[in-house]
């Protein structure tokens, strides 16, 4: 059982080298031009497993929920058997040239294979030079065996973990200028005449990830003749590092330069061939150039379409504008889909005035995320001699401005402002005053009503009948929970503005806080019903039915029609009550305690200014009542989102098009249900362009005039707070931001990016993280306090952090890239920093 074979060692196979390097092992043999190198086998992940009596802390972590980061964390403690360690050594010394530069990838013993998906689930890790970084390399694939992924793909599709081992491929590295793919027919457009060649600057990644639109070259199997060519602007490429590698934006001289030659086209095409030859079927296979010359790294069976060039979807192009992603990203935190975007756009379009002013939009989508452009809302208040007042509800709802920041007002005359807005104004203005009668009765019947209408759109026997029940109802319904929302809204919306405004001067900043929560009780407050009715449903006070026809549809991503709802998952709700029994201080004692300190703020208040006690409550009754009907209003627009992705579903089974139809809009949909399917012709590049913005970092919360995200991600200085395309702005050492909810408390951080993440928090940590929305609301009894690059005064965070009397901190632009995980920190709500007091622990 030999650990290290060599790369063209006929022993390779798919038990003992894994897929990729049995794979490998074969076109080494036949004599293709793959980069020298060897295999770790299987039998070295098992020695190395046995050796650090890995197998039953594998069995005890997997029964606990961060099974993965437990038993990596195992791997990389672990030390490698003294023979294990000499002969991976021996073998890399064999390439010679001293230190050489390898290329270290896993190598899955189910990867590759043609009835499952395994494939890019374990790490690679390239530009590794020297024995210690080999061996750690060698050590960090084994563990990406482990990842939470990887754990998930085999329990759904019925593989035993201990059945599983990992082998690893280590080659030298080839120095590519260029790389990317193969495809030895055309997938997309089923033809066996000619080849499909996709060619980028850099390493090959960029092309693999997707991140980049490489150029596409076809190439005649007969003649080897180019048949034809497009060439891409390649903005992003893949360029070595002493860490590895990162992504690089490509000289502008390159950007629109054919990668490959005529020639070198014809060159690839006949390697090509005489892969395919050497299986027996076409393939998908992965090159590199390196000084004129190629290699081939890897070939699978094709198994999938030639990758479509992703749609753009870019609002800001072309604009100097400053958008922003607080408050609507709070609401709407994902990449959308098309179908999703298309509701949120309707949705906007009913309750806002001036949706496009001088032909530039109030709210957009970039790279697929939800924005408000700022310079739109801030010409209509300078317009209307607002600006004071627009400044102040500015920061109340999308956060402060760094300093600095400005926001560029479009040039647009006042008169033109007037005309094209006033009497849109007027109308709306009435519309929102009939509504607000009407809206105590609407929230009464809402989810009653809903629901029916779920029922009637799932049971839908038809295209046509679901068609007509669009028509005659489920649109009319979704306009009315658009307009009733707006009415709640609208209705002494600026209340808090001003009551705030007051008692900040009159009492200061925390003290402010304290005066204008008390809101949060159940049946009041929308934001904090799952986790009081929880803790209900915990006491036996409600039953599980009830908690889920109330609950149900709320959650981290209820506006994205795609996504499940949480009443969709038949394990939610135990899941729930299991995180809640962990929790040592629930949300009653919070509350109690918070009442209290309010309690003693309003009577310092009146110990201070007697003869303002009665208006000043007066005000904040007002503005809490008009804070309740908005998020109960809020809650029955997200029900309805419900509803539409109940019909989108329906959509897609009685058409046959299935999940295709969320890469559509709302009018492309009732178009394939009236049986035009021309719209599907778009929903490949849509898929791609989905995916595509998925794969990379969360945008900054701020971005003022055209921002490519493509561009911004692979540049290894991108800020997370602030894009700029005049870059005048410095960055911030600093983590500061809104001070949110009064308070000091030091512990340690916890960083998570996703709802799903935060279930790992312990008591008593400090949470930090982009955003949070209702779905998050769960989590808020195990924090000592919280702190988000995303927010502002009336975000999520802030009100459920006021009401339960955790320190807060929100909008800090950089707090999820400056802040890791285990490091001790001090958060000051009242102040608004954040300050880290001790580095990580090695535990964390």
């Amino acid at each position: 059982m030999r650990v290290v074979m060599a790369l063209d060692d006929p022993a390779a196979t798919l038990e003992n080298a894994g897929g990729k390097g049995a794979a490998l092992a074969e076109l080494a043999r036949g004599g293709l031009p793959v980069p020298g190198g060897f295999h770790v086998t299987t039998s070295a992940y098992r020695e190395f497993v046995a050796a650090a009596a890995m197998a039953e802390r594998i069995r005890a972590a997997l029964k606990e929920p961060d099974a993965g980061a437990r038993i990596r964390g195992g791997f990389g403690e672990a030390e490698l058997p003294e023979a294990l360690r000499e002969a991976i050594v021996t073998a890399y010394a064999a390439l010679g040239d001293g230190d050489r530069t390898v290329a270290v990838r896993s190598s899955a013993t189910a990867e590759d294979l043609p009835d499952l998906s395994f494939a890019g689930q374990q790490d690679t890790y390239l530009n590794i030079r020297g024995e210690a970084a080999l061996l750690k390399a060698v050590r960090d694939c084994w563990a990406s065996l482990w990842t939470d992924r990887a754990i998930a793909y085999r329990t759904r599709v019925g593989i035993e973990h201990e059945d599983v081992a990992l082998a690893v491929v280590v080659q030298e590295l080839v120095a590519a200028d260029a790389a990317g793919v193969m495809f030895t027919v055309d997938p997309l457009e089923d033809r066996h005449d000619r080849l499909v060649i996709n060619a980028a600057w850099g390493l090959g990644e960029a092309v693999v990830s997707g991140l980049v639109t490489p150029d596409t070259v076809l190439v005649d199997r007969t003649t080897l003749d180019v048949v034809e060519q497009r060439i891409a602007a390649k903005e992003v490429m893949t360029v070595p590092t002493p860490e590895g590698t990162r992504e690089a934006p490509v000289p502008d001289d390159r950007r629109e330069t054919a990668v490959l030659t005529e020639v070198e086209a014809a060159e690839l095409a006949r390697l090509g061939l005489t892969i395919e030859k050497l299986y027996g079927e076409p393939r998908d296979i992965e090159w590199a150039r390196e000084e004129g010359n190629f290699r081939i790294l890897q070939a699978r069976p094709i198994t999938t379409t030639a990758a479509p060039t992703p749609e753009v979807w870019n609002d800001s192009t072309g604009t100097d504008s400053l958008w922003t992603s607080a408050n609507l990203g709070e609401a709407v935190p994902d990449v959308m889909t098309p179908a999703t975007w298309s509701y949120v756009r309707r949705f906007m379009g009913d309750v806002m005035v001036g949706a496009t002013l001088h032909g530039r939009p109030m709210y957009g989508n970039i790279g697929g995320r939800f924005y408000m452009n700022l310079s739109v809302t801030a010409t209509l208040a300078a317009a209307f001699g607002q600006g004071r007042k627009f400044a102040q509800a500015n920061e109340l709802v999308f956060g402060r401005l760094p300093q600095g920041v400005e926001i560029p007002l479009l040039p647009a005359r006042k008169l033109r402002v007037w005309r094209d807005t006033i009497g849109e104004a007027f109308g709306v203005v009435s519309r929102i005053r009939a509504n607000g009668k009407k809206l105590p009765a609407f929230l009464q019947e809402a989810p009653e009503r809903c629901e029916g209408l779920r029922q009637r759109v799932t049971g839908a026997g038809s295209a046509a009948e679901l068609r007509q029940l669009w028509d005659d109802e489920v649109s009319a319904y979704f306009r009315l929970c658009c307009h009733m929302l707006q009415a709640a809204t609208r209705q002494d919306g600026d209340s808090l503005v001003k009551v705030r405004g007051t008692l900040r001067d009159l009492v200061g900043e925390e003290d402010a806080d304290l005066m204008t929560t008390g809101v949060g009780q159940e049946g009041q407050l929308a934001s904090m019903g799952p986790l009081l009715g929880l803790e209900r449903l915990a006491r036996g006070e409600i039953d599980r039915d009830t908690y889920t026809r109330t609950y149900g549809h709320r959650g981290p991503h209820e506006f994205e029609v795609s996504v499940p709802r949480p009443a969709e998952d038949p394990d939610w709700l135990d899941r729930q009550l299991a995180a809640l029994g962990a929790v040592e201080e629930n949300a009653d004692v919070r509350l109690g305690r918070q009442n209290e300190a309010r309690a003693a703020a309003w009577e310092r208040f009146g110990a201070r200014h007697p003869q303002r006690v009665a208006a000043i409550r007066a005000a904040v009754d007002t503005w809490a009542a008009s804070a309740r009907l908005r998020e109960a209003a809020r809650t029955e627009v997200a029900r309805v989102f419900w509803l539409l992705r109940d019909f989108v579903r329906c959509a897609g089974r009685l058409t046959g098009h299935g999940d295709d139809l969320f890469f559509l809009s709302s009018e492309e949909i009732l178009a394939v249900l009236d049986g035009d399917e021309e719209p599907l012709r778009s929903v490949a590049a849509r898929r791609a362009a989905y995916e595509l913005y998925r794969s990379l970092p969360t945008y900054p919360t701020l971005i003022r005039g055209t921002f490519d995200p493509q561009v911004w991600a692979a540049d290894p200085n991108r800020r997370a707070d602030l894009f700029d395309a005049h870059d005048t702005v410095p960055p911030s050492d600093t983590v500061s931001g809104s001070p949110a909810s009064g308070g000091v408390v030091e512990g340690i951080a916890r960083v998570v990016a996703t709802v799903e993440e935060g279930e790992v928090l312990q008591p008593g940590e400090i949470l930090v993280t982009t955003v949070t929305n209702i779905g998050w609301t769960p989590l808020f009894t195990r924090i000592s306090a919280i702190v988000t690059d995303v927010g502002a005064n009336l975000s999520h965070a802030s009100i459920v952090a006021r009401e339960l009397g955790i320190p807060a901190v929100v909008g800090c632009g950089n707090a999820t890239t400056r802040i890791r995980t285990g490091q001790r920190i001090r958060v000051d709500g009242g102040r608004g920093t954040v300050e880290i007091v001790e580095p990580a622990r090695t535990d964390h």
